[in-house]
């Protein structure tokens, strides 16, 4: 009970290296490949799923945001992935940094941004300032704007950390209260455990969200800059 509540969001070393690296590189080494003609039904699956969000995510986008495609399928993956691998006792979830998930947005927010300023600059300019705008107006609605549009990376970042950390937190209080009642009363561990599963339940799926989420935002954001 004394054990610091924030120690499993403390990026772990080995040897006093730092070994978050370790750990990103991990996930991809999950993902099933075959190199035969015919599929198990793992692989099949795992296409259908694939093939399935990325078709969700590209029909409104043209040919251009279109290229995008593979980007943002593995940036799917890979944050569910994550998220899912942070559910394991004493394990380290990276997306609970908000480094890390600044290092994610700002990359594909910035190059979003830029690809409107070089193909569309008119539309890109015009999203500052609304049509009709009254011209007293016009100076405060550009500077709201302009902060609109930086606070975006910021958004989507703090929007994954909160979301994965909370959720994490309340599963530690959780498993605590259970471990500490489970020599007090029987019954009353019964019903914080019973709690504890259902919890975890919805983290899996609140991973999986958030991963949706992420990359969903992102998509749009290329939407409106292509």
């Amino acid at each position: 009970m004394n054990e610091n509540l924030f120690a499993s969001f403390i990026a772990p070393t080995i040897l006093g290296l730092p070994a978050a690296v370790l750990i990103i590189l991990f996930p991809p080494l999950l993902i099933p490949t075959s190199k035969y003609l015919i599929n198990n039904r793992l692989i099949t699956t795992q296409q259908w799923l694939i093939k399935l969000t990325s078709k969700q995510m590209m029909t409104m986008h043209n040919t251009k945001g279109r290229t995008w495609s593979l980007m943002l399928v593995s940036l799917i993956i890979f944050i569910a992935t994550t998220n899912l691998l942070g559910l394991l006792p004493h394990s380290f979830t990276p997306t609970t940094q908000l480094s890390m998930n600044l290092a994610m947005a700002i990359p594909l927010w910035a190059g979003a941004v830029i690809m409107g300023f070089r193909s569309k600059i008119k539309n890109a300019l015009a999203h500052f300032l609304p049509q009709g705008t009254p011209t007293p107006l016009i100076s405060m609605l550009v500077i709201i704007e302009t902060i609109s549009l930086l606070i975006q990376p910021m958004a989507l970042a703090v929007r994954l950390t909160a979301n994965i950390t909370a959720g994490h937190l309340l599963m530690h209080l959780i498993g605590s209260a259970t471990l500490a009642m489970s020599t007090i009363n029987l019954p009353s561990t019964l019903i914080i455990f019973t709690i504890l599963i259902l919890l975890t339940i919805l983290e899996i799926a609140v991973a999986l969200i958030q991963a949706y989420v992420f990359t969903l935002l992102v998509s749009l954001y290329l939407h409106d800059n292509t």
